[in-house]
């Protein structure tokens, strides 16, 4: 991960971001790694919040924060029925509820205040003693109307993953630029995240990434946004094909409204995607 992390410096992108699911802790990691690669935002693309109390998480970001010199932006997001549940044994049925009143805990620690909030699925009364300068810039997983509205009146924006061009233009954006404006929020950041792939054989790399990421067609929140973006799965979502290709892909993203574009890269040691990706840093 260090090496990922340097090698991302050294080809000169803004950010580099990894995910939690069931291997090394990311926040632990992005410490580690970051610390030996200056000057690149690092993000959390996301952690789960049900198996952490806020004010644990916020501990742990503010000091990862610390320890990052302040460039880290904390990506949270509710996960699935299928692992909060099934696997960690929380009650997943009141999933914005309980995010919104995570946030009630969450939010005041990472700005450096304390928190003082008694919900019906999140509870706190605590301050933190971190000495972060500022506060640490929260993301937040939105999908849908309710989750979008909490992401831009509560949070700074949204991160996404297996969302689709028309999607975001359709109805990401608007909705949560909607509800910032009526909340007198600045402009939210929509953190778009989908697989790349420069090739020759697009149909090819389809075919890998149906293999690669055919679990997320079988979950309920990116299941609608592929229904809603009229696609079969995620190769269809997945930006695949020349050069000329998937800079008409990047372009169509940044003109729905994407403010920041992260790339997934899903063939090992893809030196054309990667050397095409080096030649849009830029733009």
């Amino acid at each position: 991960m260090a090496d990922d992390v340097r090698r991302a410096v050294d080809d000169g992108f803004a950010s580099a971001w990894m995910w939690q699911v069931f291997g090394v802790d990311v926040l632990t990691a992005l410490a580690v790694a970051g610390s030996q690669a200056p000057g690149i935002e690092l993000g959390t693309a996301v952690v789960p919040t049900y198996p952490r109390h806020p004010a644990a998480l916020a501990q742990q970001a503010r000091t990862t924060s610390l320890a990052l010199e302040g460039r880290l932006t904390l990506g949270i997001g509710l996960s699935h029925k299928i692992v909060i549940e099934d696997m960690y044994g929380y009650d997943y049925g009141r999933p914005v509820r309980h995010m919104a009143e995570y946030l009630s805990v969450l939010a005041p620690l990472l700005a450096g205040e304390s928190a003082a909030f008694t919900g019906e699925t999140v509870r706190g009364n605590i301050g933190l003693s971190v000495a972060n300068e500022g506060r640490v810039p929260l993301l937040l997983a939105a999908l849908g109307p309710k989750m979008l509205r909490l992401a831009a009146e509560r949070a700074d924006g949204t991160v996404l993953w297996m969302t689709g061009p028309a999607t975001v233009r359709e109805h990401i954006v608007p909705t949560i630029t909607a509800a910032a404006q009526e909340a007198g929020r600045d402009v939210p950041r929509v953190v778009c995240m989908l697989p790349v792939c420069v090739t020759g054989d697009a149909e090819r790399a389809r075919e890998q990434a149906a293999k690669t990421y055919d679990m997320y067609g079988l979950l309920p929140s990116y299941r609608a946004m592929m229904d809603r973006e009229g696609v079969e799965g995620p190769q269809d979502l997945a930006i695949v094909g020349d050069e000329d290709a998937v800079a008409a892909r990047l372009e169509e993203l940044s003109k729905a409204g994407v403010t920041d574009f992260v790339a997934a890269e899903f063939v090992p040691d893809d030196r054309r995607t990667r050397a095409f990706l080096k030649s849009v840093t830029g733009r």
